[in-house]
């Protein structure tokens, strides 16, 4: 039996990525995305008629033909992946929003929508945004109003804490960009994968919420190697690479422990943690604050260049009525 095989005996498996092919040959219970994923995704030859439906999706509905396109072909791409997975997928709000509460809320609406009038019912879709603390005070909203959410970029446990008293479905603690941080910043100091900083700080949100009785979903994801995943075998989820997928399908060793329930004893807090609390919190932390800041970025950036790239499309191949897109080629 493959290692893959038997972590998914011990833990839901979840495809960290757009390509079809990969997720039907892995079988993962539910898939996440992203804009970079997408962005990527868009230029394959397979996902062809998706961008070209998503061009004349837009076309007719007006308005800013780049991002209402982007908008519906990751809907498209997220129904096709729900053809095949028997869970749910992640597709993230627009990263320029991280700090906009309504404006969250209403696209993450706006999301919801496009599934449903695909006949997709919201309970298999979450939605990912960042976890900001206007994020997280967005998905508070969304998940009172039956739109189950995923909390990604989580580099701090003060993050952790809000989204559990939040009452988010599911966090997505980010490992391996944790690991790319201390390695930076620590200079000549070798990380085995159990003792990984990203590792130890997944372990500890997954012991403190079992601990407190949270429902809150722990998916570990951001892996840089297999090691990593080994080590948070146990964990609710873990959300994996085609790459090291196929590097545990291959791998027939034996899986060893991984993360077990201990349960702490600290009381539970006895109240929400406050905006004040949470920011002084989040900027004690240099590591959480520079890679949330990053992540943020990269993403907008990956958004960008999609939208740019159907700009690009539309306007090389089509002749179209739209004047409004504010992108450059």
């Amino acid at each position: 039996m493959s290692k893959l095989e038997q972590l998914r005996r011990r833990t839901q498996v979840v495809a960290d990525t757009g390509d079809i092919a990969a997720i039907r040959r892995y079988r993962p219970h539910d898939a996440t995305t992203n804009p970079s994923l997408l962005y990527k995704a868009a230029q394959l030859p397979q996902y062809r008629p998706h961008l070209e439906s998503a061009l004349q999706w837009a076309e007719s509905r007006g308005g800013d033909l780049a991002k209402v396109a982007a908008l519906r072909l990751g809907v498209a791409i997220g129904i096709e992946i729900l053809g095949i997975v028997p869970g749910v997928v992640s597709t993230e709000v627009d990263a320029r929003l991280s700090f906009d509460t309504r404006a969250t809320v209403e696209f993450a609406r706006h999301l919801i929508a496009l599934y449903e009038q695909q006949g997709v019912e919201r309970e298999r879709v979450l939605i990912k945004i960042a976890s900001t603390w206007e994020g997280i005070a967005a998905a508070s909203i969304l998940e009172r109003e039956g739109i189950r959410c995923n909390l990604t970029l989580l580099f701090s446990f003060c993050q952790a804490v809000a989204c559990a008293e939040a009452g988010v479905t599911l966090i997505s603690p980010f490992v391996g960009r944790i690991l790319d941080w201390h390695q930076v910043n620590n200079r000549g100091t070798e990380f085995t994968a159990p003792s990984e900083p990203g590792v130890i700080f997944v372990r500890n949100i997954y012991q403190y919420y079992k601990s407190h009785s949270y429902d809150t979903v722990v998916m570990g994801a951001s892996f840089r190697n297999t090691g990593e995943i080994e080590a948070l075998a146990g964990c609710d989820r873990l959300t994996i690479s085609p790459q090291l997928l196929q590097s545990l399908d291959e791998d027939s060793g034996t899986l060893d422990k991984g993360l077990t329930v201990e349960l702490e004893t600290r009381a539970r807090p006895s109240r929400r943690l406050g905006e004040a609390d949470f920011r002084f919190q989040l900027n004690g932390d240099a590591m959480a604050t520079e890679k949330l800041a990053e992540g943020i970025r990269k993403f907008v950036t990956d958004q960008e260049q999609l939208e740019q790239l159907l700009w690009a499309e539309a306007t090389g191949n089509r002749k179209i009525n739209a004047t409004t897109s504010s992108q450059t080629v």
